[in-house]
């Protein structure tokens, strides 16, 4: 019995690791929408899609901690249980996410650090990253080593908003985007480092993470700047408020900026 004692201490210490790294990264999205709402520039006069998308988004922030919790602390039961809604609620995420974005692009209000052509391209296909990395988590999840790190790779495409809040975007300017979403990055940099300092290597989970959100990024570029995305654009503002902004200009800045 007595050495199992050792393992089973790293074994806790390993889930208190990853549970305050979910953590870390849910205080990201909290704080970026909330610096958003206290400084004035959220309001709540908005249809009703918006709202559906804050509920359904901030509940997937609460999901996501309780399925760590449960997962590195038990009942597994309830992990198991939760993680079919969790999957339902990912498919959820993704049609509001793509209606929200068709939504704002028709009105006309895409943030003006962004281009509308490209926030058309890349947030959907940022969600569907997301989407991705969580459905293949769930694929694996009898190979536990893949199934939490591709979670947290997934979670990681998440803060992009967060960041997009926090990080001063009109200064990142033309590529406040594509920024936002790399510095969620950086928070595979402490699992990578740890795993190396104990165990002499990296597990290939956090590279095809990692590339899968560089490659969508690398993908929504392309596509924008190519006449698919300019069929694209034109086919979803045609008729709307938003036909009259330039799909590849970037609007101009609110007064008190």
């Amino acid at each position: 019995m007595a050495t199992l004692a050792p393992r089973a201490s790293g074994v806790a210490h390993d889930d208190r690791f990853y549970f305050k790294l979910a953590l870390a990264m849910a205080l990201v999205i909290v704080a970026g929408f909330g610096v958003n709402i206290a400084m004035g520039r959220s309001t709540f006069a908005v249809p009703l899609v918006w709202h559906l998308h804050a509920v359904v988004f901030a509940s997937w922030v609460g999901i996501f901690l309780a399925q760590t919790w449960f997962a590195t602390r038990g009942p597994m039961t309830l992990h198991r249980r939760l993680g079919w809604l969790a999957c339902f609620w990912v498919v959820l995420m993704v049609m509001l996410g793509i209606a929200i974005t068709v939504a704002a692009v028709r009105r006309g209000t895409t943030p003006f650090f962004f281009q509308p052509q490209h926030f058309l391209i890349a947030n959907p296909l940022g969600l569907l990253c997301f989407a991705g990395l969580t459905f293949a988590a769930v694929r694996m999840r009898r190979a536990t080593d893949w199934h939490r790190r591709l979670q947290i790779c997934g979670f990681v495409v998440l803060t992009g908003p967060g960041f997009g809040r926090l990080l001063p975007s009109p200064l990142l300017m033309p590529y406040a985007f594509e920024i936002a979403a790399t510095v969620g990055l950086l928070f595979l940099v402490p699992p990578m480092v740890r795993e190396w300092r104990c165990d002499g290597r990296v597990h290939p989970a956090w590279g095809w993470g990692a590339g899968a959100i560089i490659l969508t990024l690398l993908t929504a570029r392309v596509l924008t700047m190519s006449p698919v995305g300019d069929a694209i654009y034109a086919s979803v503002v045609a008729g709307s408020p938003g036909a009259a902004l330039l799909g590849m200009a970037f609007g101009p800045m609110p007064p008190g900026l």
